[in-house]
């Protein structure tokens, strides 16, 4: 790319379409300015995603992107990544998409460590299927599903991805271009999976004063925290009044890719390499 990289570079030709004043607004203002401070040529990334307001975030970039099925962007993202492992492969999902139906491929995907961007558009609500109870919901909070409140308490996303041992946990604000494009930056250059919960209000479902409640309750974690402590991670996930942002835990294990490729060198070096050598030991 040319030395003067601008954040219109990856703007694709369509327009969003979501709701006047919808948080992913900000979560892609963040995407490109974060592209841009890395200078990733579009050509050597690519955008996977599942169902819902969130995963139309590939039309809007100018990358490789591909939009699935609902719950099933991960396991693509993986193919993606163990086909061309050169590719930034980044995933774009919603709280529906990876926390409910995708929820299974969600901890296999983090325990394996696979080098994948998880950008999880959380806006507690089922935007695109018109305001139905998802997975992060508050307790007793009306939707069109739950009449009387939401009965469920919410699920924490930062916490699950912590007891399926990603490497990199984070949560962001969309109201915080500057703090979520310094996040995006640093989960795109960590190498494993990398989780971001970004809170990004549905205005539509949840109510225009959800970003100033947000303001309201979303510290930064405190000066000296230290993001090796896994602990300290799940204390202030766990936190009831707060939802502090940033780099929650963050630790440097093989990637499912280097685990592959030790695989391949054992297998080398016991002649099994060709397929008729691996097939022979399953002969009788």
């Amino acid at each position: 790319m040319s030395e003067a990289v601008r954040w219109q570079d990856y703007k694709s030709h369509l327009n969003p379409i979501w709701c006047p004043g919808c948080g992913h607004f900000g979560v892609l203002n963040g995407i490109y300015q974060a592209l841009a401070k890395l200078r990733k040529e579009p050509h050597r990334t690519c955008f996977i995603s599942g169902i819902g307001c969130s995963s139309r975030i590939p039309g809007y970039t100018k990358t490789y992107g591909f939009n699935s099925i609902h719950g099933r962007a991960l396991p693509i993202a993986e193919g993606v990544k163990s086909a061309n492992p050169d590719l930034s492969v980044i995933v774009a999902t919603g709280d529906g998409d990876c926390a409910a139906i995708g929820a299974g491929h969600f901890a296999h995907t983090a325990k394996r460590n696979s080098d994948l961007t998880v950008l999880m558009m959380d806006n507690g609500i089922y935007g695109l299927t018109k305001g139905q109870t998802s997975p992060t919901t508050p307790h007793e909070f009306k939707t069109k599903s739950s009449y009387f409140g939401n009965p469920e308490n919410p699920a924490n996303p930062l916490a699950l991805a912590l007891a399926y041992n990603a490497t990199f946990v984070a949560r962001c604000f969309s109201g915080n271009i500057q703090h979520l494009t310094e996040t995006i930056v640093a989960g795109i250059q960590h190498r494993g999976f990398s989780f971001l919960q970004i809170l990004s209000p549905c205005v539509t479902y949840r109510g225009r004063e959800q970003f100033s409640i947000l303001r309201e309750i979303t510290p930064p974690l405190p000066e000296g925290y230290d993001p090796k402590d896994k602990l300290a991670a799940y204390k202030y996930a766990e936190d009831p009044e707060k939802l502090w942002l940033g780099i929650f835990y963050e630790s440097q294990e093989p990637t499912l890719g280097d685990k592959f490729d030790a695989i391949a060198g054992k297998a080398a070096a016991k002649g099994k390499a060709t397929l008729d050598g691996l097939l022979d030991r399953f002969q009788m």
